[in-house]
């Protein structure tokens, strides 16, 4: 009593037949993560490039005027208020450069929210449109196979 193997290959063959895969998804997922990937990069090297200017000029602004407290006084209480008046002016510009650091982190981490709000909203909406679709040729499969 031998029975034959069932042909695995025209099994396989069938099913991949009745569902499709569509290479356009993933092409298409590919170029919105590249899409995607750019738009974020840009944000970074716009926040790099911004905090690379404000540490430029902080140490340009703090060498100029460590030159001017390294000059030779005549009186040493001059020594004091010069260096009073470097701490001082630090001080002051400290606070206006962690103020623009902090600009600058906001503005970087406002535009990638953005970004990320449209890109889930972008692919909530291919979502549905593919869960729609799938439906839609899972039941012609169905009847098809049904009809047979």
């Amino acid at each position: 009593m031998a029975t034959t193997a069932p042909d695995m290959t025209t099994f396989f063959k069938d099913i991949m037949e009745a569902f499709p895969v569509d290479t356009k998804l993933y092409q298409d997922a590919f170029d919105n993560s590249a899409e995607m990937n750019e738009k974020m990069t840009k944000v970074a090297l716009q926040a790099a490039q911004q905090s690379a200017d404000i540490s430029s000029k902080w140490t340009k602004d703090t060498l100029g005027k460590i030159s001017t407290i390294s000059k030779a006084k005549t009186d040493p209480a001059d020594y004091a208020k010069a260096l009073t008046d470097f701490a001082s002016a630090q001080a002051e510009v400290a606070a206006e450069n962690i103020a623009a650091f902090a600009e600058v982190a906001k503005k970087a981490q406002m535009e990638t929210v953005e970004l990320v709000m449209a890109a889930g909203k972008e692919a909530t909406q291919d979502a549905t449109e593919a869960v729609k679709k799938a439906t839609k040729d899972v039941n012609a499969v169905a009847k098809k196979a049904a009809s047979k």
